[in-house]
């Protein structure tokens, strides 16, 4: 089957109309428990509810086990070199620690390796496209994009990286026990579901701040957090620290896109012309430079930060939000980020105190989930 149909189809099942680049109305059927799964674990500290679970694609501890093993497999990858493990990597909450990661071609891409953190409850998928509103939809892009390539999977090389799974004999009764109904489910729609079905058990909800474990320093820092002088709390907030949450309760999903004044380029408003934001799915001037708000859930471990992975520390982080944006005085992207026209109303600026820095950035320490990036259900199969 031709990619572009495969694609197609995979749009189709998850429910999206693609029309003039917009979105239809996404019906979230959220009534499906996880009955049954022993691999999607929740803590009582946590207090967590279920993600949302496509009907299409229902969680099975199976299927779970075959993403987990196709995850870390660089036959995945059109030239055998790369495996989805190679971008995210769980000792850095599944990030790679990298400005932008390198593709299995040798091609940079533009954005930031986001992390796998609690991936299963994002509104949206991707830095910068509202389109794609979830996992499956999402891994288009990893496993067939070609400007520039992740996995390099296309219509040339497709019927062999299936068959090096069809071949294997523990990938035939891997692929067998999680598609039991199927004559043939070496599909790429199969290997898709399997792998949005393993990264949505990659729940992180056992950190000092879930076990109400936080140090004098960071409970200052949780108050200043949640100030309206701050106002981080705006665009990270719930559980999740993400202004764009969904779970099995969600009825009216909210997935907002911020500009926090990071370019400013000539004065004019504009970002990079390879990575301007929302503005690159819906052509609006008021969408330049909005991007997705990710969770600070493990926030220490994935820098470097931003979209473009332009800032290494979150000290540094730190200073750009206490500025207001950024000014960047020479050079082609040389403007003043917090004159943009279409910054967010809530990256205003605030002066703190270096102990007030102190307790802010030890309260994003406190969400750092020790158990996560060590926990088996999500390591590497093969070692």
């Amino acid at each position: 089957m031709a990619l572009s149909h495969w694609y197609a189809g995979v749009l189709g099942a998850c429910g999206l109309l693609l029309v003039g680049c917009q979105s239809s109305d996404f019906d979230l059927q959220l009534e499906q428990e996880a009955e049954g799964v022993t691999l999607l674990q929740l803590s009582s500290e946590g207090g967590f509810v279920l993600p949302a679970i496509p009907d299409d694609n229902p969680l099975t501890d199976a299927k779970i086990t075959l993403g987990r093993y196709l995850f870390y497999d660089t036959r995945l990858s059109g030239n055998q070199t790369q495996s989805c493990e190679s971008c995210h990597f769980q000792e850095l909450a599944f990030t790679d620690g990298k400005v932008v990661p390198t593709g299995s071609t040798g091609d940079d891409l533009v954005r930031n390796s986001q992390t796998l953190t609690n991936v299963a409850y994002n509104g949206t998928y991707t830095w910068w496209n509202s389109i794609f509103t979830s996992i499956e939809l999402q891994l288009a892009i990893p496993l067939t994009g070609d400007t520039p390539e992740e996995l390099g999977i296309n219509d040339a090389n497709l019927t062999e990286v299936l068959d090096r799974f069809r071949n294997d004999e523990d990938y035939q009764t891997l692929f067998t026990d999680a598609f039991p109904s199927e004559s043939d489910p070496f599909t790429l729609t199969n290997i898709t579901y399997a792998l949005a079905s393993f990264t949505r058990t990659m729940v992180s909800d056992r950190s000092p701040y879930d076990n109400n474990e936080l140090s004098d320093s960071a409970r200052r820092g949780e108050t200043l957090f949640f100030s309206e002088e701050l106002e981080c709390f705006h665009c990270h907030n719930g559980f999740n620290f993400s202004s764009s949450t969904i779970t099995t309760n969600t009825r009216f999903p909210e997935r907002p896109f911020f500009n926090t004044g990071l370019y400013n380029i000539d004065n004019q408003g504009s970002y990079p012309e390879d990575n301007t934001g929302k503005y690159q799915v819906t052509g609006d001037w008021n969408d330049m430079g909005a991007f997705r708000p990710p969770t600070l859930r493990n926030i220490e471990l994935t820098a470097p930060y931003m979209h473009d992975g332009s800032m290494e520390t979150l000290e540094e982080v730190l200073e750009f939000y206490a500025d207001g944006g950024r000014n960047i005085t020479s050079g082609e992207y040389s403007g003043d980020g917090r004159d943009n026209p279409y910054k967010s109303s809530f990256v205003s600026g605030f002066d703190l105190s270096d102990d007030d820095k102190t307790d802010l950035i030890n309260f994003l320490h406190s969400l750092t989930d020790q158990e996560f990036i060590s926990d088996e259900r999500f390591s590497n199969p093969f070692e």
